[in-house]
């Protein structure tokens, strides 16, 4: 069975001409649907059909076999905007114009909206050729000298009669060649419904339908509808009136979706023709875009309205997709955009929409009267703040550059975001998973990229951030020599915003541990460092070490060991280090002597197999004032344990607790 090749087919041209007579014509059905339409004879709304059609491979000259959706539009001036949301995801365009009436209007500005869209595939159908004078050579040259300098320049022309079927066989072998070309579509694992039509059903439920993209969709799939966010689970899926587990990109397709309705007037919940029916992966909203925005150089042929310059501030309709929502463009550089020019700017959008970085687009005036312009979305989400700095300009004229190279996306988006998650970058783009993860490989390989952790650094920002890491925790040891290390919240609170993220943060961890740096529990230091008495201290610190050592194993209460904020900052400090140890509050010992004394109890302890607080107190010669809140320590350590009156060895016995560990520390030494 030769492989199949879905793909998109949409028509395009004048009102009038014949586009839904000629559908009917290559599939059999009227993809005019609705009343109004069977009564005024236009078409008013999108229409679908679909078409097989046997190819072969441009390359390899293997038969294929062509499943081709098409998307018939409506040609007068009025339902523009219905034509822009159905020639939105197609691969290739069927540009119909009658040979009695010849280039019009509608058909000039339909061929501006193709280019805009980056259409360059398309068959041309010189139609109502029974009822031209001339539609011979005459009428083709006269196709063709419009098309001169566009992007359907080279574009077949074939002459056909809808209602003799004249020329039908001739039609579908030059669609066949055309969609042939059209690359395989690709899974990149980001698939998009863009929905047209919904509709509910009895005892079904709500059917969206739409033209997939970027991606599969499969039965019982946990799926979001944007730009409102709502969750939902696909039921059932349909292509081309086939119930499918999996629906391929490239394909029209219908789904059941349960958990969600109908959107209808004035309930702005549900669902409705501009959703975007995707995975959460994918499920951005965003009102804020960096675009590159064109005008035709054509617009000379058209309405003066459109041939009018774009102006920074002004509102415009944007469409993408299915989508529509008023907007405002703000330009960059002189101000304007004029025909046949373009230029860096931003949209800001009155409603939020779902869209990718590397979607293309189409602009109308405020009055929907005529078609402005087109763009390409460069950055999606973008900062309204310091967009118009030049650095930022040239990184983003960089992508415009390059629209199907991920490596130059790869290295922008760095320069512009410094760091980013590595599972995320670029999930807000065209851009398939597997494609982006090889790039991303090439880019480390190349020096553009610092991968660390979880997150990959521009290597500008990686060095900038790791320097100011290392300033920080050397101000902490120096300005307190005293601390075992800077506490990771004082750190994080020296870097910049972008770096204080978890993931991120944890990267930068990563880094400074290479560079000599280690974390112990919430501080963090160099290798190298010992806390150490600030030698205004250093006194207070004597005094203390003396007064313990004249008494080891009856120390004075704490209230006489450190009367006064110095000797009782350098206690805190002997205590952090392990030279003194904190029996409560009001009793300490030196490190040494309360070591000895937990030895000498377990001796007698383990000598006697138990004994009472009077007997230990005897066989120590200490009292009870001491022994009382020791033995309780020791108990709640498990060296250990009480029996009633009786002091019996507790069950951390046989191997020596932490606590008995000699853990002292020179008071002096270290690096500050």
């Amino acid at each position: 069975m030769n492989p199949t090749r879905h793909c998109i087919l949409a028509t395009a041209g004048h009102v009038d001409h014949g586009k839904s007579a000629l559908v009917k014509m290559l599939t059999g059905t009227d993809p005019d649907r609705l009343p109004e339409e069977k009564a005024r004879g236009i078409t008013i709304d999108l229409g679908f059909a679909h078409l097989e059609l046997a190819g072969s491979d441009p390359v390899t000259g293997e038969p294929i076999r062509l499943s081709v959706g098409i998307v018939d539009v409506p040609g007068h001036e009025d339902f523009v905007r219905a034509m822009v949301a159905g020639v939105g995801s197609v691969d290739a365009a069927l540009l119909v114009i009658a040979a009695d009436d010849g280039w019009m209007p509608q058909t000039e500005e339909h061929l501006q909206i193709l280019e805009y869209l980056g259409m360059s595939r398309a068959v041309v159908a010189l139609s109502k050729t029974d009822l031209a004078a001339d539609a011979g050579s005459g009428a083709v040259a006269a196709v063709r000298s419009q098309l001169e300098g566009s992007a359907l320049a080279e574009a077949p022309i074939v002459r056909v009669d809808a209602l003799s079927g004249e020329g039908a066989d001739p039609l579908r072998r030059e669609l066949a060649r055309v969609l042939a070309r059209v690359p395989p579509t690709r899974d990149a694992g980001k698939p998009r419904l863009a929905v047209d039509r919904v509709f509910s059903l009895r005892g079904v439920g709500t059917v969206a339908t739409g033209t997939l993209t970027g991606g599969s969709l499969r039965r019982g799939q946990r799926v979001v509808v944007c730009p409102q966010g709502t969750p939902a689970r696909i039921r059932s899926l349909q292509s081309y009136h086939h119930e499918v587990d999996v629906s391929p990109p490239g394909a029209r397709t219908a789904v059941q979706l349960a958990d969600i309705e109908r959107r209808e007037p004035g309930r702005p919940a549900g669902i409705g023709r501009g959703d975007v029916v995707t995975v959460e992966e994918v499920a951005l909203a965003t009102d804020t875009l960096d675009v590159h925005v064109v005008k035709s150089g054509r617009l000379t042929k058209g309405p003066r309205a459109a041939a009018r310059p774009l102006r920074d501030g002004m509102a415009v309709w944007f469409h993408q997709g299915t989508s529509r929502t008023l907007g405002w463009l703000l330009l960059r550089e002189k101000g304007e955009v004029g025909p046949g020019e373009g230029g860096i700017g931003q949209l800001r959008l009155a409603s939020r929409v779902s869209v990718l970085a590397g979607d293309r687009f189409i602009l109308r005036d405020a009055s929907e009267q005529a078609t402005l312009a087109g763009g390409l979305i460069l950055n999606v989400d973008a900062p309204r703040r310091g967009w118009r700095a030049e650095g930022r300009r040239q990184l983003l004229d960089a992508r415009r550059r390059a629209p199907e190279d991920p490596r130059v996306w790869i290295r922008t988006g760095l320069a512009l975001e410094g760091v980013v998650s590595r599972g995320g970058f670029l999930a807000r783009s065209r851009f398939g998973v597997r494609e982006i993860r090889e790039a991303l490989e090439a880019v480390v390989r190349e020096g553009d990229a610092v991968p660390a952790g979880e997150c990959v650094f521009d290597p500008a920002f990686w060095r900038a951030a790791l320097d100011r890491a290392v300033l920080a925790v050397d101000a902490g040891h120096r300005d307190h020599p005293e601390r075992p290390g800077l506490s990771l919240v004082d750190l994080r609170q020296a870097l910049p915003g972008r770096v204080r993220a978890s993931g991120v943060f944890d990267a930068l961890l990563g880094g400074l541990a290479a560079l000599g740096f280690c974390k112990e529990g919430a501080v963090i230091r160099r290798r190298e460092h010992r806390p150490v008495l600030p030698v205004r201290l250093r006194a207070a610190g004597d005094q203390i070490l003396e007064a313990l050592a004249a008494r080891p194993w009856d120390p004075p209460s704490r209230a006489v060991l450190a009367p006064d904020a110095l000797r009782q900052a350098a206690l805190k400090f002997f205590i952090e280090t392990g030279q003194v140890i904190e029996v409560t509050p009001e009793l300490v010992f030196g490190a040494e002597a309360y070591g000895e004394l937990a030895r000498r109890i377990r001796f007698e302890l383990e000598q006697r197999g138990r004994a009472t607080v009077s007997e230990l107190r005897v066989a120590l010669g200490t009292n009870r004032r001491v022994l009382v809140p020791l033995l309780e320590k020791l108990d709640r350590d498990g060296v250990t344990r009480r029996e009633g009156d009786y002091r019996v060895p507790g069950p951390g016995v046989e191997q020596e607790p932490v606590a008995l560990r000699s853990t002292a520390l020179p008071s002096r030494s270290g690096t500050a």
